[in-house]
């Protein structure tokens, strides 16, 4: 579990706006994905998210997450 600066919430969101991809790392699995929204439910941060091959909705929560980065 990671702890995010200013600047990732920044890229996220930029990731979220722009409908970018981005890698999701979370316990050893690693994880492509668009980002449509970043929410609060119940106390928790969660990535709502759709696989961009299959259409499949994901939702991530970001304490679970270790890292992630943008795709350029």
């Amino acid at each position: 579990m990671a702890q995010f600066s200013p600047a990732q919430y920044d890229a996220l969101e930029r990731a979220i706006t722009d409908r970018r991809r981005i890698a999701v790392y979370r316990r050893g699995t690693e994880f492509v994905v668009v980002p449509t929204a970043l929410r609060l439910r119940e106390g928790r941060e969660q990535v709502e998210a759709v696989h961009p091959t299959t259409g499949e909705r994901l939702t991530l929560f970001v304490d679970e997450m270790d890292s992630f980065e943008v795709v350029k």
